[in-house]
């Protein structure tokens, strides 16, 4: 197969007006494919020759203007047309196409609950060829007229209304102008429930063995869906650009949601099986805020090239955790997005696979490249770097240049270019200049706090207190961009109830790195604690001085401010994996102050970072042992603090961890058979396949025990469980057959594979899976080679030997890296989890001396 170049699409796009599609699917005809008839109107501006793609199963007939054309000149995924006269034309092609079981093109689930059968579309980037023919480039917008044949008894969804017509047969409204990859189609005996709001009619959908849980969060969800709604109308002039909104929860998502306009798909764990706590109820409140922005960002205004879908996802990323800020109860937002999903972006600037924010269009050349930009540059760093904008800018000024951009480009495309003249027609800051530090570098800058006292030499005027004490901040920065930032000086003070080491904010102030060389002079004794970028409006490494560190070690839950605690728990974070902090001493830190936190997004955080990477990946393995006492130690605190029911989520958070770390299977076994634990919560199935998984790592259960929860929850999460659960079990066997499923099974769905992939490797089991080291590589380059980018990138991220962390393991993966036959998407993954395991090694190196 092709993949699409930017030359190509400009050349394309320089000879093609594409006006509409009228497009023709029948889903009845089999399991394996289905029909898809296509009509496209264009007109070529000049005579000339250019291609149409797609991806067929058999390519049963194609015409131009009503002359039969020979299927058999397809060539991979392109078909040639050859000497168009300038004028208009008609371009009809009949196809049979194939069902996906990897979430691309068009899915095909079928329920194991209830043997119901689902369809859904994910057409993004070049899957659009998967399902109909297209002229595949997000600049040639067109309007898409769609008929859907389906089994009697379903319901069809799409981009618009859509009527049933006939018996199975359905209509939907044609589309405005909107981008190929944008058209979207979800068919099934859908769970529906249907509301209207500000005149329009809004939907939410869910396989029908889901729909007990979504009636029980349908309000939460409809309501928060509202409430973006109203507040996007607030900021922005042009009004909801299409004819209905549903939100479709969908089986086996790669993504966590696609922002199809009028049909936004999301990954159906979005409904809530079994308990969460508020702080994924917010997850799930802030991606239907994201998407709703891209009806906007992304769907009215479309990039022209993928070099700058960071225009796309960061502006959706900013917008989505600030608008719920605003609009709903989750007025928190941004500190999970400071110890969550800026850490994504940390991490990604500093592999070797880092790039711009906004990317040279040189070093996007073609989809495939484009493909490997989702990542958290585009989505964490580019919104760290928007909220970063609008400190600097002020948000009058930020809206006011979306909106002449809005205005400007609508239902059309824009660069990064308009983008950013948009923006400076709105105010007299150079954001030009901005933009080429901040969105043409790549890497992150490092602020370090010097506190001293003024020198003699001061000016009259020092500001002082009535004692004549002042301070002084110094802040030198490692990198090259500009930064606004916020400073907190705090103090200790006497409160018993907050935890160790209570602080009293004392000071907040701002200033801009580099400022003119002149020391900040504050009046006071010197602080206990000066945090720099107190309020996370900046996207930096930072570094407090020796003793502001020391206060940090002592005090940190007695902080007031949950972002503050987010910017300092970052600030560990990036210590440990620098190696200018022991492992040790990160979960000493953990152990002494999150039994007194009281947000839950950075217990989670902490607690995550603590078992994935400081236990499981950076100590060495002879403290070990010590490590995971500490570890459990902890999460039987937070279970012993939280045994009067008054912070149920809170308990989840450490029931769970305390599940993950456990050495000994007595007690798990104990809450597995009783169906409880002490004092709450009731197993749910999320509980009892955690447990079940980890009593499969200690070696303390077996098939028969995996196969009697699998026939009580007959689930496809059951389903996933089981197959985590037995590629688990720490026998040579089940390894075997783990493996072979992984790499040989190439009908193994896209989450099937994830949940075997994530039970095979297994801190404490390198001595059983120690020769599947070498066998990844060639293994995964043949499978990524044969089934795509989507099991690449699964492969690449799930089934990579993470916890083989020697010399050894970083030899092997490198000298991979050399395969000719190695696809993009799996190249990329590999060459990130080496520098990971790099990084890993150095930690371990640093803490042994």
């Amino acid at each position: 197969m092709s993949v699409l170049t930017r030359d190509e699409a400009q050349t394309r796009a320089q000879i093609l007006d594409v006006e509409r599609y009228t497009i023709a699917l029948d889903l009845t005809t089999g399991e394996e494919t289905f029909d898809s008839i296509t009509v496209i109107r264009f007109t070529a501006r000049a005579a000339g020759d250019t291609f149409v793609e797609v991806k067929p199963a058999t390519l049963r007939s194609i015409s131009l203007d009503g002359q039969p054309l020979d299927p058999a000149l397809l060539d991979g995924n392109r078909y040639p047309l050859t000497g168009l006269t300038a004028g208009p034309h008609e371009l009809r092609i009949d196809a049979a196409m194939h069902y996906s079981r990897t979430g691309e093109g068009m899915h095909r689930f079928t329920d194991p609950t209830d043997g119901e059968t689902y369809l859904y579309t994910q057409l993004f980037m070049e899957d659009v060829q998967r399902v109909f023919a297209a002229f595949d480039q997000p600049d040639l917008k067109s309007v898409f007229a769609i008929d859907v044949t389906a089994p009697e008894g379903w319901t069809v969804l799409g981009n618009g209304v859509a009527e049933r017509t006939g018996e199975g047969r359905w209509t939907i409204a044609p589309t405005p102008l909107i981008s190929t990859y944008l058209v979207a189609i979800a068919a099934g005996p859908w769970h529906s429930i249907t509301t209207e709001h500000a005149g329009l009619p809004f939907g939410i959908h869910c396989r029908r063995s889901l729909a007990p849980y979504l009636d029980a969060d349908a309000d939460e969800i409809l309501d928060i869906t509202r409430a973006c709604y109203d507040r996007y109308h607030e900021k922005f002039d042009e009004p909801y650009p299409f004819d209905s909104y549903d939100q479709a929860f969908v089986p086996e998502f790669n993504a966590g949601a696609m922002e199809n306009p009028g049909l936004v798909t999301f990954r159906d764990e979005f409904v809530y099986r079994s308990a969460v706590t508020d702080t994924e109820r917010q997850t799930r409140a802030m991606v239907i805020a994201h998407e709703m922005a891209h009806m906007w960002f992304g769907d009215l205004v479309t990039l022209t090239w993928w070099d700058d879908i960071w225009l796309n996802e960061s502006f959706a990323e900013y917008m989505g955790y600030q608008t719920l800020t605003e609009a709903t109860r989750f007025t928190d937002t941004w500190v999970d997005f400071g110890v969550a999903r800026k850490g994504w972006g940390y991490d990604a600037d500093q592999r070797p696979s880092t790039h711009p924010v906004a990317p040279d269009p040189d070093a996007v050349p073609d989809t495939a490249s484009a493909l490997l930009n989702f990542d958290g540059i585009s989505y964490a760093k580019g919104a760290s770097a928007l909220r970063q904008l609008v400190a600097w800018l002020g948000e009058k000024d930020f809206l006011a240049g979306i909106n002449a951009h809005f205005a400007r480009h609508k239902f059309a495309n824009a660069t990064l270019a308009d983008f950013i003249d948009n923006l400076a027609s709105a105010t007299d800051r150079d954001v030009h200049a901005w933009a080429e530090q901040w969105l043409r570098t790549t890497g992150i800058d490092t602020l370090t706090a010097e506190i001293g006292t003024p020198a003699p030499t001061e000016p009259a005027g020092t500001p002082a207190n009535g004692n004549g004490q002042s301070w002084a901040l110094t802040v030198t920065r490692d990198g090259s961009r500009p930064h606004r930032i916020t400073v907190g000086a705090y103090d200790h003070a006497l409160n018993t109830q907050a935890g160790p080491g209570h602080l009293a904010l004392r000071d907040r102030f701002e200033t801009d790195v580099p400022g003119d060389g002149t020391p900040v002079v504050r009046p006071g004794r010197r602080p206990a604690l000066v945090v720099l970028n107190d309020g996370d409006l900046t996207y930096a490494k930072i570094r407090l001085d020796t003793a502001s560190w020391d206060t940090v070690l002592a005090g940190l839950s007695g902080i007031p401010d949950a972002l503050t605690r987010a910017v300092l728990w970052n600030t560990a974070r990036d210590m440990v994996r620098d190696a200018e902090l022991p492992p040790a001493t990160y979960l000493k830190a953990a152990r002494t102050h999150l039994p007194y936190e009281t947000d839950l997004a950075l217990v989670q955080g902490v607690l995550s970072f603590a078992a994935g990477q400081v236990v499981d990946r950076y100590t060495v393995p002879e403290d070990l042992p010590a490590a995971r006492a500490t570890l459990t130690d902890l999460c039987r605190d937070l279970i012993r603090r939280t045994e009067d029911g008054s912070q149920p989520g809170l308990r989840l958070i450490a029931v769970r961890h305390f599940i993950d770390a456990a050495t000994q299977p007595d007690t798990l076994r104990s809450w597995l058979d009783e169906g409880t634990v002490h004092g709450g919560p009731e197993l749910d199935p999320e509980l009892r396949w955690r447990i079940l998984t980890r009593l499969a790592v200690l070696g303390a259960t077996d098939e028969t025990a995996i196969a009697t929860e699998l026939a009580a929850d007959p689930s496809a999460t059951g389903r996933e469980g089981a197959a985590r659960c037995r590629a688990a079990l720490p026998t040579p066997e089940a390894k075997a057959a783990a493996w072979d499923a992984l790499f040989t099974d190439d009908t193994l769905s896209n989450y099937l594979f994830t949940a075997t992939a994530q039970g095979f490797w297994q801190p404490g089991q390198e001595e059983l899976t120690g020769d599947y080291v070498s066998r990844f590589y060639p293994d995964a380059i043949a499978l990524a080679a044969r089934r795509g980018p989507a099991i690449a990138e699964a492969a690449g991220r799930y089934a990579f030997p993470a916890y083989a962390i020697d010399a050894g393991s970083l030899a092997t993966g490198t000298r991979a890296l050399e395969d000719p036959e190695l696809i993009p998407a799996l190249r990329r993954k590999l060459v990130d989890q080496l520098d990971d395991l790099r990084r890993a090694l150095a930690v371990r190196t640093s803490a042994t001396g």
